[in-house]
């Protein structure tokens, strides 16, 4: 399959800086692409592989046209990232790998569930009753959708996604765990992407909520009564524990856990392997990783935080001590 760069500008837009009729083979990271192959240039830290690429086009910002016109033929786009993104949808269709439309024949479905005409539903899937699949969804090989739990419209569930399965919630109760009832679902808004392995629990007396356009990268678990807010994404492996609320446009980075019943803001974004232990009521960048080090200094180092409390407090009885002790002013 191949595209030309004239027929890929007239497609996307952006602006050709070369010979409309070269013809593109296939799209390849800036470092390891070949003659034939279509590359983008997402930031400048990476301007050194733009200088060495071997790519017949490079798609650049503004900012970077003088440097990528030095090295050969490239497109302009005002956000290359973006225009790769749609540029990939563009190839997927090209090949003709669209999924089929409608029920494999090794899924089962409920005859209580409703799934839309357009959607798909794998192979191997289960979808129980009550359950409802939105226009235009996909559900990959392998995926559970639980009783009364809706996905929206345009959604994109890979293989292996768990959706409505139990909460973790039991009452203790004289040495022993009493089960408690899950009677709440899960509602997946439109434009949802979910990825492979990963758990969505249903609520336990209120539904479990993922707003529009939520992107959950594989192995992510989401606990009973979540709130997702829309345009979030959490990177792969995170937690939330239940009942926590998570605003929009916020970024959870892979590894990350957010304990339960705690409030986070718009636009907040939490690095990787931290915890989450408190509301974040202000929108910004928060970490809470302890950095590596060879494992020595970390034991030294672990030691001495198990310390900081009770340092605190002999530097806050030193400082009244001084505070008593310092003459009067007449």
């Amino acid at each position: 399959m191949a595209l030309t760069l004239g027929s890929i500008v007239h497609a996307l837009g952006g602006k050709l800086h070369g010979d409309a009729s070269v013809r593109i083979l296939g799209l390849a990271p800036l470092e390891f692409a070949r003659s034939e192959q279509l590359a983008f240039l997402s930031h400048r830290k990476y301007s050194a592989q733009l200088a060495a690429s071997q790519a017949a086009c490079v798609i650049v910002a503004p900012a970077m046209l003088e440097q990528a016109l030095a090295r050969g033929a490239c497109i302009e786009a005002d956000d290359p990232y973006h225009y790769f993104a749609r540029l990939s949808q563009l190839w997927r269709a090209m090949q003709g790998r669209a999924r089929q439309v409608g029920i494999h024949p090794s899924a089962v479905v409920d005859a209580a569930a409703v799934v839309d005409p357009t959607a798909s539903v794998g192979p191997l899937c289960v979808v129980e009753a009550g359950a409802r699949i939105g226009a235009q969804s996909v559900l990959a090989s392998r995926v559970t959708l639980g009783y009364d739990c809706v996905v929206g419209e345009r959604c994109l569930l890979h293989s292996g996604v768990v959706i409505g399965a139990d909460g973790f919630g039991f009452a203790p109760h004289q040495g022993r765990w009493e089960k408690i009832e899950q009677l709440g679902a899960v509602r997946i808004g439109n434009d949802v992407e979910i990825g492979a392995n990963t758990c969505i629990d249903r609520g336990a007396l209120q539904d479990t909520v993922l707003e529009d356009g939520v992107k959950l990268d594989n192995l992510v678990q989401i606990g009973h009564n979540v709130r997702i807010g829309a345009h979030t994404a959490l990177a792969g492996c995170a937690g939330v524990a239940g009942s926590a609320r998570i605003g929009a446009h916020c970024t959870v980075g892979g590894g990350a856990v957010i304990l339960g019943h705690l409030s986070i803001a718009d636009h907040v974004h939490i690095s990787a392997s931290s915890t989450v232990m408190r509301s974040i009521a202000k929108a910004g960048h928060y970490s809470g990783v302890f950095p590596i080090d060879d494992n020595s200094a970390w034991e030294k180092n672990a030691a001495t935080l198990k310390q900081l409390h009770a340092l605190r407090e002999r530097i806050r009885a030193l400082e009244q001590a001084l505070q008593h002790a310092a003459p009067r002013s007449l």
